[in-house]
């Protein structure tokens, strides 16, 4: 909620918000914990972390790229399981909080395709290459894209809670396949050198720059949800006091 959308509601709408205890900031504490913490996690990246040989700086976007794809998973799956648990108790705060993290969700994704071909032009001489992991990554992106559109056209709130719902369980079920493309296709895409049952191949200090910028992840993931999830109960409680 913007301070002009605060300016369209009428004093006595804001009171009555206000005295429902739910006047805090859309922007808490955690948000810019977590802006701070990404901003020092780069930094590290870029200053104090060694280049890697053959790929040189094209290779920091590594310490983004990685951890905003598994921030889009961990997004995706809060909505599979909100939406199950939809489904089970007919809960708005699960609805409610479904659609937060699939929003979230598309962000990360969007950096995601927005950082590979970034790194992928300097290291394959392309920026784009029907590989199955970018394809997966894409298509995925695609079916969450179609969720909110899903939620903005069905005005029924019942409705729309449960084909979001089957859609959103639907789409996390791609994640698994994403991981695995690398093996089950010939992709352009590296074998996984830390998420493998072997031990990490990374160097201990680029391991190091990568466990802080995937910490500094979640914490801005977990917080842009909180964010998303209060502005969604700002904007139901406005919408029931312009109806009385």
């Amino acid at each position: 909620m913007t301070e002009n959308d605060e300016l369209q509601i009428p004093r006595d709408a804001r009171d009555d918000m206000a005295a429902q205890g739910d006047n805090k900031p859309i922007l808490d504490t955690m948000f810019w914990i977590a802006a701070v913490a990404v901003a020092g996690a780069y930094v590290r990246a870029i200053m104090f972390t060694p280049t890697e040989a053959r790929q040189g700086l094209a290779q920091k976007i590594y310490y983004i790229h990685l951890p905003a794809a598994l921030n889009a998973y961990l997004a995706f799956t809060i909505v599979a399981l909100c939406s199950v648990v939809y489904l089970w108790l007919r809960d708005p705060r699960a609805d409610r909080l479904a659609e937060s993290a699939a929003e979230v969700g598309v962000v990360f994704t969007t950096v995601v395709l927005t950082t590979g071909p970034i790194w992928g032009k300097p290291i394959w001489n392309t920026w784009w290459t029907w590989d199955a992991r970018l394809t997966l990554t894409l298509f995925l992106w695609f079916i969450y894209a179609s969720y909110l559109v899903l939620r903005g056209a069905v005005d029924d709130p019942g409705m729309r809670a449960r084909y979001s719902a089957v859609l959103g369980i639907l789409g996390a079920l791609l994640i698994p396949f994403i991981h695995l493309s690398v093996y089950l296709f010939r992709t352009l895409h590296p074998m996984p050198i830390v998420l493998k049952p072997e031990r990490p191949s990374l160097p201990n200090e680029m391991l190091t720059t990568l466990t802080l910028s995937f910490i500094a992840f979640v914490i801005l993931c977990i917080a842009l949800i909180r964010v998303r999830y209060r502005l969604s109960v700002a904007r139901e409680q406005l919408a029931e006091l312009e109806a009385r």
